[in-house]
């Protein structure tokens, strides 16, 4: 499988946290990649437990996508990305798909409830 493209990524499963080991698979960047990233974008922020071991969180993971496809796909710069991810245009798109998903979610609870019938 060539990991060149985001859509050719394989989907998130349905966990709580991931390893570090985990997120350079389902986003096919290296571990050290991803550590440099954390200091480069502020936003990208994984919780560190016990002897400084990071557990990312789907919202990571799918930064972490994002930036990758600005980077590797986009032809962005770490400069130019981070002010893609926290300008105004970010905080926009950020409104548009939290209405997206909330849309998304209130139409599973009716199919879920006719289902439940």
């Amino acid at each position: 499988m060539d990991p060149s493209h985001n859509d050719e990524l394989p989907p998130i499963p349905a966990k709580r946290y991931f390893t570090i080991g985990e997120v350079s698979e389902l986003c096919a960047v290296k571990p050290h990649v991803l550590r440099y990233w954390e200091q480069e974008f502020p936003a990208l922020n994984p919780v560190k437990r016990r002897g400084n071991r990071r557990y990312y969180q789907r919202h990571d993971v799918l930064m972490i996508r994002q930036i990758r496809s600005l980077l590797y796909e986009e032809g962005f710069t770490i400069t130019g990305a981070r002010a893609r991810l926290e300008g105004p245009q970010a905080r926009v798109e950020a409104t548009l798909s939290h209405q997206i998903v909330r849309q998304v979610r209130l139409e599973l609870e009716e199919v879920l409830a006719l289902l439940r019938r």
